[in-house]
């Protein structure tokens, strides 16, 4: 299927995992009333961001795949007969765990999940402490509306992986998301880190001649370590064409669920005007594959 409407659930989150599931629940039936036949939920939206600190105690908020969550989220694909994006802190043994989206057809059934690749390690996002790098690279994920290229949040930093999908067949492009601002930073900075949060992947969308979907959190959460003054989530989920042309935005503020109808199919049309994988010079990209090219 090449025509079909994507959901983004853009939504705030509490410390009560019950109220976060319930209300994800809702926002999910809602955006399938209204038409939604994939729908896409933000970065480890069952909990608080919790990675504002390090502290052994949140480990216990990981779960397996297959676990409770997944077939709490797999009924509801199935009820609600839509491919739905989910994402997890998975817990794959003890010491071990992974930040980890996973992807439901409409029958209920695990289509295939990705473990993030990029791990972050700055201030208030202390990712290291708790998600091992993904070990499934990057493969597209075939559903019933076709190959999904899932991402999370940092790894929409780097084109690599969004190419490595493209050139595996992926349809799409999706990043569940946590990002925002912290205090301290002058409204210019602000400005600047969401016009280039945005222009990385609409970057990639040129780049690869695919729609991308990016679903952030929004609202404020509190540093329980008190360190700093939390994070304020910024929104603006969005969506954007294979020119990279906005389909739609969420506010920065609000929560919202937006649904987008998307042609996957012009992505046919889009690489014959502008045919970059034809042009490719894969005879002269073997630094690529090192950390820095020293002279």
């Amino acid at each position: 299927m090449s025509v079909f409407n994507v959901g983004l659930v853009q939504m705030s989150v509490t410390a009560s995992i019950s109220d976060n599931m319930e209300r994800l629940a809702a926002n999910i039936r809602a955006s399938a009333e209204k038409g939604a036949q994939l729908v896409v939920l933000q970065e480890l939206h069952n909990t608080l961001y919790f990675c504002q600190v390090e502290d052994v105690r949140n480990f216990d908020l990981a779960e397996p795949i297959p676990g409770p969550s997944t077939a709490y989220y797999s009924d509801l694909a199935k009820e609600l007969n839509i491919v739905l994006v989910a994402s997890l802190f998975e817990r794959r043994t003890a010491g071990l765990y992974h930040n980890t989206a996973v992807v439901f057809d409409k029958d209920g059934s695990i289509a295939g999940k990705y473990r993030k690749m990029h791990i972050p390690d700055d201030p208030a996002y202390y990712e290291k402490f708790y998600f091992t790098p993904g070990d499934l690279g990057f493969e597209p994920i075939l559903t019933s509306l076709g190959k999904i290229g899932l991402m999370v949040c940092w790894d929409q930093w780097y084109p690599e992986g969004a190419r490595l999908m493209a050139l595996k067949g992926a349809e799409m492009l999706i990043y569940p998301t946590a990002i925002g601002w912290e205090s301290s930073d002058s409204q210019d900075e602000k400005q600047r880190q969401l016009d280039a949060w945005q222009t990385i992947m609409r970057g990639h969308a040129v780049a690869n001649g695919l729609p991308v979907i990016a679903v952030n959190r929004v609202g404020h959460e509190p540093d329980p370590s008190r360190q700093t003054d939390g994070i304020q989530f910024w929104g603006n989920s969005f969506v954007t064409g294979p020119q990279g042309e906005l389909l739609a935005v969420a506010s920065a503020d609000k929560e919202e669920n937006l649904v987008v109808r998307i042609d996957t199919g012009r992505s046919e049309q889009v690489r014959r005007w502008w045919p970059f994988l034809r042009d490719r010079r894969i005879e002269h990209y073997d630094n690529i594959l090192k950390r820095f090219c020293d002279e």
